[in-house]
């Protein structure tokens, strides 16, 4: 007899442990697989949570999206794997980690990398234990026995390959180049890890000898020697190339020289500009172009250097308004545009000001690399979800830049390169055995002291974490079939996934791609700190069940679009798994004295129609779950449980269960009790632990998870 109510508390972490003892989790060890050992594979590799804190909502949007695949998949007798994995999330760890020193009065900047690494690697290594903990108990039937960490030997050993073979193909390069650098931090980012932030600053425009330039930036304008202006325009014809011009700057006379250059725009400020190779990317361009020294005018922690004169040792914000004061008394302030519109690039962790610097760094040249990612996605080689982002990911690949690699922190994956002091160059010692610069003999070499960025590392994750190249799971299950993740990292992951996967392995890394959306609050808001509206699914999954969070997670939630979610709506769907177990129960109660389930699926239901409906329901659901569309199959699922099976026919099998003969009885129970069991099957991929508890006590010895579907 079934206990008077579901409680899933009690059940759930018995249900799990059950799974994990079966053994099944394992594609090797599946029952499928062992009647057919040529099953097809089913992959898919976790995005890996990162190691550095607990779960959040976004975390059980994916692992339910995924855990429905994966169950679908292995019922569906498929060799399925779902590998998971830990991130060591270099910058982003670290930044937690310094938040910890902070609290606790201590300062990174006070220990040695050994020992800051040391520290973290600690912390790291607690957080992981708590994370998976929370995977498993939101349901994930992931197979732990596989499972990776971004620093585990044999990855960092496929990065380093990864890296030597980028060099041996002359796709890596170091060299001064022009970096985003947060003074903050002390380290140096990608672009796509610069927050680009709309604000409302002065336009200053000053006199520059015969010219009129404008800038939001007074402070870099201190080494400014060159004014440069459009070929073509009219305003300047007068002027030649190479002209050289004395004038009175900032700090006293100075000579400045002419440049013209096709990639001045003319219609802002003046059309002429003068140029801070150091400190602008543009600038950088120019300079590059005409072969123009460089000076750098602020320093790495964000403080003028000695060219400015009286102004050396200031931070910009205390700077700049003596700085513009200065030049109103020199009469070199023209006017001032208080409210000039203009986008502001930002640590996106901190919200400092990025101050561009040139600095030696790795960089990867990526036209040759996205060239193969863009003829594959052309090709529809790779298919997404939902279809749009195929346009944005083009995009984004045919207009990419070359990838700074390196990052200036302790946490993460050590470059393994040597550098020359003598001639500044760089070498790639994946053995760390060099001991002289092959360029030009020079001993006085050292080890780089950078870390890979964060994103080089798991861009190489789904090959990486199956063995490439000799490994027997690599040779089984790469390509993987789908890779699962959040739209907003597109271009941080997916994209780098595609270009790396092709680039090491020949192959594309999945055949798919399923982007979901934010999990917002109750009124719609992202979730932040700050705004104290972070929902924990694990306080969610204590109060209402995991079950009831999952299904709330898929129903109505369209591929990429983002969901509101709150606490009645969950509420709602626990209300939804007490409904199955009512149903579950009633039936139970009715089960006829010595009544032989085999025989039910034989001639006991052949002739009625609601079986046949309810197979045919059940192809459709197959095919929402095989398009992604797991919004329209929960939700059917939802619907016919509640409103055809209980409320229907569960009502019009009432008479015959309670006055009709042995045989009604018999029959009426055959067909609720087998439509039950297929529901329980349609539904476990998305509610999986009251389905297997419930089929469990209808057919107890049996597992629902490895049931054919």
């Amino acid at each position: 007899m079934m206990e008077p109510r579901y409680e899933g508390n009690e059940v759930e972490p018995r249900i799990y442990e059950a799974w994990e003892k079966s053994g099944y989790f394992n594609p090797d060890k599946l029952p499928a697989v062992a009647e057919d050992p040529n099953a097809e594979p089913f992959t898919i590799i976790m995005p890996p949570p990162n190691a550095n804190g607990l779960l959040h909502a976004g975390h059980a949007m994916f692992i339910t999206i995924e855990d429905i695949m994966i169950r679908y998949a292995r019922m569906s007798g498929k060799k399925a794997l779902w590998l998971p994995g830990a991130d060591h999330a270099g910058f982003e760890t670290q930044i937690v980690y310094e938040r910890k020193l902070e609290k606790e009065g201590r300062s990174r900047f006070d220990m040695t990398r050994e020992e800051l690494y040391k520290e973290i690697w600690d912390f790291t290594q607690e957080n992981k234990v708590r994370m998976e903990a929370g995977l498993r108990s939101l349901g994930a039937s992931c197979d732990w026995s596989r499972e990776k960490f971004t620093l585990d030997p044999e990855i960092v050993k496929t990065v380093y390959a990864t890296f030597k073979r980028l060099a041996d193909d002359e796709l890596l390069y170091r060299g001064k180049r022009i970096v985003s650098w947060c003074s903050k931090h002390q380290t140096a980012f990608s672009d796509l890890e610069i927050e680009d932030v709309e604000r409302v600053d002065p336009l200053y425009y000053m006199q520059y000898g015969p010219f009129v330039i404008a800038t939001t930036r007074p402070e870099t304008k201190f080494g400014d020697k060159y004014v440069v202006m459009h070929p073509d325009d009219p305003r300047y014809a007068q002027y030649k190339d190479g002209e050289m011009i004395a004038l009175e700057w900032i700090n006293g006379p100075i000579t400045a020289t002419v440049i013209k250059d096709d990639a001045i725009d003319m219609a802002f400020g003046t059309g002429a500009m003068t140029i801070t190779p150091w400190h602008d990317a543009a600038d950088f361009a120019i300079a590059e172009r005409h072969d123009l020294p460089r000076e750098q005018i602020i320093d790495e922690r964000g403080k003028l250097l000695p060219v400015a004169g009286e102004f050396a040792g200031m931070k910009i914000a205390e700077a700049r308004p003596k700085i513009v004061e200065k030049l109103r008394e020199k009469g070199l302030l023209v006017k001032t545009d208080e409210d000039y519109k203009h986008v502001v690039r930002m640590c996106y962790k901190c919200g400092t000001i990025i101050e561009p610097q040139i600095k030696d760094q790795w960089f990867v040249q990526m036209k040759p690399l996205a060239a193969k990612a863009i003829a594959a996605i052309e090709g529809d080689s790779i298919t997404f979800t939902p279809e749009h982002y195929k346009k944005i990911c083009l995009h984004w690949l045919e207009n990419i830049i070359d990838w700074n690699i390196s990052r200036q922190i302790a946490w993460g994956i050590p470059i393994p390169a040597k550098l020359c002091d003598a001639c500044g160059r760089g070498m790639v010692d994946l053995e760390d055995t060099m001991k002289a610069c092959p360029y030009c003999g020079s001993s006085d070499i050292r080890k780089d002291p950078d870390t890979f960025d964060t994103w080089f590392s798991s861009g190489q994750w789904p090959f990486a974490t199956l063995g490439y190249p000799d490994g027997k799971d690599f040779k089984t299950f790469y390509p993987t079939s789908v890779m699962e993740t959040a739209g907003e990292i597109i271009f941080f992951w997916v994209t780098r996934m595609i270009m790396l996967g092709l680039y090491a392995t020949g192959e594309i890394p999945f055949h798919n791609v399923y982007l979901h959306g934010l999990v917002l609050d109750a009124k719609g808001r992202k979730m932040s700190k700050s705004k104290n509206n972070v929902i924990d699914p694990m306080e969610l999954t204590k109060k209402y069940g995991t079950d009831a969070l999952r299904i709330a997670l898929v129903i109505g939630n369209t591929p990429g679009t983002s969901l509101a979610l709150s606490e009645d709506r969950i509420r709602g769907y626990r209300n939804f798994a007490t409904k199955i177990w009512n149903v579950a129960r009633f039936i139970d109660m009715n089960r006829p004295a010595g009544y032989d389930g085999a025989k039910a699926k034989g001639e006991l239901i052949a002739d009625r129609k609601e079986h046949d409906e309810l197979m045919a329901l059940k192809r459709e659901i197959a095919a929402h779950i095989e398009t992604y569309e797991f919004h329209l199959a929960a939700e059917k699922i939802y619907h016919y449980i509640w409103h055809t099976l209980a409320d229907k026919i569960v009502e019009q099998e009432k008479a015959a269960l309670h006055d009709g003969t042995d045989a009604e009885r018999t029959a009426s129970y055959a067909l609720l009790e087998s439509l039950l069991l297929e529901s329980l099957k349609m539904l476990h991929p998305f509610m999986p632990f009251i389905t297997e508890e419930v089929f469990g006590i209808f057919r107890p010895g049996r597992m629902l998870m490895v049931e054919k579907w």
